[in-house]
């Protein structure tokens, strides 16, 4: 049997890998938040979703703690972070999960990140545009941009929140104020068009997806949305029709995905398989 002393320990380690905001849990049993490590778990990259409750946060977050790459698993949320937390903090991979909730708790969220990855915001809803939601997506960008650059101003950062055109330009404006700004680091999460085209080419061809690339140059909000149908690998050719078509649909791709799932939740979950393959 085990010494009681042992046991409350490993009682306390998992509270605070749950709730790692309770320093006085943690410093009573002599534990330090770097020391809440699973068992096993190799050095590897230092993740924080921002919005991790969200449509888009939830599967991002459960595909994160799947991946052998990460070591260290950062939630936070202004809303339902505990349960989320919980949940995939129950995975047995050996990335540690913890929670953050709140304003308050978000420079704490970020310190020591290597990788930041952005899908907090409104999503867009039925007969809205992605600049609809400018006003309110591009406030929460930059304050949570103002908490990247105070405290991991280092890492890396990947901006899904729509509209994307406008909210990664809003973003280097934070970093440069701060000092911190590197091209490098920043990146806007668009490459979901080209996984878009690839299907939606392939689907007319009659190919494998995997087996078809297709450039797309340009914004990431309708007509700025150009697929480049000349320069489709396996070399093709398609009918004014299937020309028209194609662009159609891969430049309203999104809004589609939004009309479909009216009432059902918005987010757009083929973005999460994007992210999670830029981590891999």
């Amino acid at each position: 049997m085990q010494p009681a002393s042992e046991a409350n320990q490993r009682i306390a380690r998992i509270s605070a890998h749950l709730h790692p905001p309770n320093l006085q849990m943690e410093e009573s049993a002599g534990l330090r938040r770097a020391n809440c490590r699973a068992k096993g778990a190799a050095p590897g990259f230092k993740v924080a979703i921002l919005g991790a409750a969200g449509g888009i946060g939830q599967p991002l977050a459960l595909l994160m703690k799947i991946n052998p790459l990460v070591s260290v698993l950062h939630l936070y949320d202004v809303v339902n972070t505990p349960g989320v937390t919980a949940d995939i903090s129950h995975m047995d991979t050996g990335a540690v999960v913890r929670g953050f909730l709140g304003q308050p708790q978000l420079e704490e969220a970020l310190v020591g990140m290597d990788l930041v990855i952005i899908p907090a915001g409104v999503p867009r809803k039925p007969g809205m545009t992605r600049d609809d939601l400018f006003k309110i997506n591009a406030g929460i960008v930059r304050t949570l941009c103002e908490g990247i650059a105070k405290s991991c101003p280092k890492a890396i950062v990947n901006l899904i929140s729509n509209p994307v055109n406008s909210t990664v330009p809003i973003a280097a404006e934070v970093f440069k104020k701060a000092g911190t700004y590197d091209p490098k680091r920043l990146l806007g999460v668009t490459t979901l068009d080209v996984v878009r085209a690839n299907t939606f080419v392939a689907e007319v061809l009659g190919l494998d997806p995997r087996e078809v690339d297709v450039p797309v140059v340009g914004g990431h909000a309708g007509v700025t949305i150009l697929p480049l149908l000349s320069q489709v690998k396996p070399p093709c050719s398609f009918t004014p029709p299937e020309i028209d078509y194609l662009t159609s649909r891969i430049q309203n791709g999104g809004t589609e995905v939004v009309e479909a799932k009216a009432g059902a939740g918005s987010a757009t979950l083929s973005m999460v398989s994007i992210c999670f393959c830029e981590v891999c």
